[in-house]
């Protein structure tokens, strides 16, 4: 897979979006510590980094690694399952240049489409998902652990050509 260069716009900043290594998994962790309240484990993104249908991609800016995105084919489903981005780096674009580099590679196959939950709080997730053409289908009552939050589930249909 090849490394995508994003240059900052209207930023002095270098931008790189490319797939997460191994010798990534401790930066992952902690981001995901700081963002949210029940953080996955490193041994959940090692199997998942492991996985042959898995897409992992981290975004660093300046040499120093901000963001990370994890999805899944669960038969002809791409499952969006983890995206965050580090607080000082939200609002700054991390999460659409990651979701372009993820739709700029699941695009490229036959699938029926793509599918995520999200907290029903979560008004910025949402409208990002919303921009990207994902469109809420239901809800998962009581879906988060820590506190019971609902999660909404949100679509969106493979842009791709039919056989």
């Amino acid at each position: 897979m090849s490394v995508e260069r994003f240059p900052g716009v209207h930023r002095a900043e270098e931008r790189v979006i490319r797939p997460m290594q191994f010798t990534d998994l401790e930066a992952v962790a902690e981001i995901e510590r700081r963002t949210y309240t029940m953080p996955w484990s490193p041994a959940v993104f090692s199997g998942q980094l492991a996985r042959e249908t898995a897409v992992c991609f981290v975004c660093e800016v300046d040499h120093r690694l901000v963001g990370y995105l994890l999805a899944d084919m669960f038969v002809d489903v791409w499952h969006l399952m983890n995206l965050a981005v580090d607080e000082p780096f939200r609002r700054r674009h991390v999460a659409a240049d990651l979701l372009e580099a993820y739709f700029g590679l699941t695009e490229r196959h036959g699938h029926r489409g793509h599918t995520l939950e999200v907290r029903v709080s979560n008004t910025a997730a949402i409208e990002l998902y919303r921009s990207f053409g994902f469109v809420s289908t239901g809800v998962r009552p009581r879906y988060y652990s820590d506190d019971r939050e609902d999660a909404a589930i949100m679509w969106k249909d493979w842009e791709g050509e039919t056989a």
